[in-house]
């Protein structure tokens, strides 16, 4: 594990290319990302904190892509101009620096000391002040914690009453379908779909997937042009309407990413999610709960 698989990256965002030796004697957090990724999309108001406030550290994001239209810069880009993200992004497409790093895992935070050692790791979310303490220490500092604004997309899951797991719809990972009325952790397409390797492809002028799930937030990671609506148990959202939907229902795709479609106001309660689209090429590539 080690700076040096930077060395080479031809494709940086937001700096010009960094290496071992550039960042030698600094310390550096290296966290692997991929911009539709729930997971990482809520540990990102505690990088970009940690970015302003350390000075000192060398932020790097890496982002290495999950589906299809990640490894398009231009839609890199986008997320990166959309989300705020001001340190260092470096493309990593063909996944040569996470083998270097053998990192398994989106996303994954790594600090290395000013000899380019690994003195701290951490795996998914949470441990935001482990992770800050563990900053501060090689900094050799001891100050309060920064604080964060982690609400919206970012706000944690509601762990202790989530009972539904991330579902993907292609075929490669697809699990969970029935022809029927959807149970618990379960989804059913209505309309002309094709499944495909990464994603369910709507192939008629207007179709609609079910999803029974036990969570407070519901989102999709979509692709494609279309008006959508949302029906909770039948009927409009309302106040439980997530950030990409109206009160009644209604939202629109404006490129692939991850659409938050419900939120709960009342927290997790098992409901039938509805999400119908009025036009051919949608792509619906995986559910992720909250």
């Amino acid at each position: 594990m080690s700076l040096t698989h930077l060395d080479g990256a031809s494709v940086w965002l937001k700096s010009e290319p960094l290496t071992a030796a550039a960042l030698r004697g600094r310390v550096v957090a290296v966290q692997f990302w991929t911009y539709s990724c729930v997971n990482w999309l809520r540990t990102l108001p505690y990088i970009r904190a940690w970015h302003e406030h350390y000075r000192e550290v060398v932020f790097i994001g890496v982002h290495a892509p999950e589906f299809g239209f990640e490894h398009d810069l231009g839609n890199v880009r986008h997320a990166v101009r959309e989300l705020g993200i001001e340190y260092p992004v470096v493309i990593d497409n063909e996944f040569r620096i996470w083998r270097g790093f053998d990192n398994h895992y989106w996303p994954a935070l790594y600090l290395l000391d000013g000899d380019g050692r690994v003195a701290f790791q951490h795996f998914g979310e949470e441990a935001y002040d482990e992770t800050e303490r563990a900053i501060q220490a090689l900094l050799r500092i001891d100050e309060d914690l920064s604080r964060v604004d982690a609400s919206g997309l970012a706000e944690p899951a509601d762990w202790d009453a989530l009972r539904s797991p991330e579902t993907y719809l292609g075929g490669t990972r697809g699990e969970g379908r029935t022809a029927g009325e959807p149970a618990l952790n379960e989804w059913s397409l209505a309309g002309d779909w094709s499944v495909h390797e990464e994603s369910a492809a709507l192939d008629s002028a207007s179709g609609s997937i079910a999803f029974r799930f036990a969570a407070r937030d519901v989102n999709l990671v979509l692709a494609g042009e279309a008006r959508f609506t949302v029906r909770l148990d039948g009927e409009p959202p309302g106040d439980d309407h997530g950030l990409d939907v109206d009160a009644s229902g209604e939202g629109r795709l404006s490129g692939p990413r991850m659409y938050q479609l419900i939120r709960q106001a009342g927290g997790s309660v098992e409901r039938t999610a509805e999400i119908s689209f009025d036009a051919p090429g949608v792509r619906a590539y995986v559910f992720t709960f909250g």
